[in-house]
């Protein structure tokens, strides 16, 4: 057994390793046929037309949001918490991030603060550095843990106010949603919003390593996004160096280096196919850790909602603070001593300095994320985790949560 138990362990079998040694056999090291391969299967996969493959998510969300022409003057909503990633593209942009609550059960970005921030906006209340903005042109919702948001109001929140919608679902693949029992399913990025970004990176639920993919159901684009991707050059590698292709390529505008490579891809293609089963096996580990914790009274467990097909990227757990004598960092610091790997998703952006300093956002801006974070610890949770490890985590967390339980001292009326 291992001293520690990861927060993540990637899952590659022999699939993934033959795949990549076909790929250098071949002699394609950079984009190439597999790149294509891996974007026609995934689009495919999540019920999207189009798909455009990157060296990471963060990189789909920076094309996407310059495809819709995003630029300096321009605002976005963006959901507190988050990643810096959602929220950085838009600076790339020379835009303005307005940063929005989230509701405090979901985590998912709340589209009543959403609506007061709109309306503070217009009446120009909102922070200086924030009010100088001219007009806000889009929202990046984000599906936090694997969980999607309710899109049907997220479509007539953005139809209301004129917004485009990029997804950030770089935990949400693969996921899907439905209004109601007895409604259709909606896979995330089967046309879910203008353009959905997804993240491959070592961690996420497929892997190649570092990767993105960013899908669309608009031809336009997904041209310009493919075209942004390599130098804004005419032609990409492939087409270049194919006996069929040209020697000759044409600067079409100043694009960026953000193509995935064969290798990468190669990796991709063996993850796809083996994607819906390590979403069971994720989901069969959640359900393991639910069964077994749900009697610890000093926690609080994720909910299961029947409208949700879950991707199960994350299992965040949230302490009832005010049942325990420890807070969240000496909890997360008992669970290492005890040789158990954890994260916290996430501290949100309006308690990082530059959010803080740059635009002015303060605690009481948003009272729900400032509340929960304080809250959260993301267990292990992979496919391949083993019962003897998830055995471990639940007896830490038992163990953890009996002896630090806060002692509750009799009043004298009581007595």
């Amino acid at each position: 057994m291992e001293s520690t138990v990861p927060f993540h362990r990637p899952q590659i079998t022999d699939a993934e390793i033959t795949e990549v040694v076909e790929s250098l056999r071949s002699g394609w090291l950079t984009t190439g046929p597999r790149v294509k391969r891996f974007e026609e299967e995934f689009a495919a996969c999540v019920g999207g037309r189009h798909g455009v493959a990157v060296n990471s998510c963060t990189a789909a969300l920076h094309l996407a949001v310059e495809a819709l022409g995003l630029s300096r003057g321009d605002a976005v909503l963006v959901p507190t918490m988050t990643f810096a990633a959602t929220a950085e593209i838009v600076r790339y942009r020379g835009a303005i991030p307005i940063l929005v609550d989230v509701d405090p059960v979901t985590l998912h970005m709340d589209l009543d603060d959403a609506e007061r921030k709109v309306d503070l906006f217009r009446r120009g209340v909102l922070p200086p550095a924030v009010s100088r903005a001219t007009r806000i042109v889009g929202i990046l919702p984000v599906h936090v843990g694997g969980v999607m948001m309710d899109i049907g109001r997220l479509r007539r929140f953005a139809q209301k106010h004129s917004l485009w919608i990029v997804e950030d679902a770089a935990h949400s693949f693969p996921a899907a949603w439905r209004p109601g029992p007895g409604e259709p399913w909606q896979r995330c990025g089967e046309e879910t919003a203008d353009i959905t970004c997804f993240s491959f990176y070592a961690n996420k639920t497929i892997t190649t390593g570092e990767g993105g993919m960013a899908v669309t159901g608009s031809p336009e684009l997904a041209d310009r996004m493919r075209l942004m991707s390599l130098h804004g050059l005419s032609h990409d590698a492939w087409g270049r160096y194919t006996g069929n292709g040209s020697w000759d390529y044409r600067i079409l505008a100043p694009g960026y280096k953000y193509n995935m490579t064969d290798l990468a891809g190669s990796i991709g293609l063996a993850q796809l196919e083996r994607a819906e089963e390590m979403r069971r096996a994720r989901e069969d580990r959640a359900h393991r850790y639910l069964e077994a914790l749900r009697d610890v009274d000093e926690i609080e467990l994720p909910e299961e909602d029947p409208d949700r097909m879950h991707a199960w990227h994350l299992f965040p757990l949230r302490l009832r603070l005010d049942a325990l004598a420890i807070d969240r960092n000496e909890f997360i610091a008992e669970l290492k001593g005890e040789g158990i790997g954890t994260s916290v998703h996430w501290r949100p952006l309006h308690f990082h300095p530059y959010y803080e300093e740059t635009y002015g956002w303060t605690r009481s801006d948003f009272p729900a994320a400032s509340r929960v974070w304080e809250r959260l610890v993301s267990l292990p949770l992979f496919p391949g985790m083993r019962d003897e490890e998830q055995d471990r985590v639940v007896s830490a967390v038992r163990t953890i949560c009996r002896r630090s339980a806060a002692v509750s001292v009799p009043t004298a009326a009581a007595q």
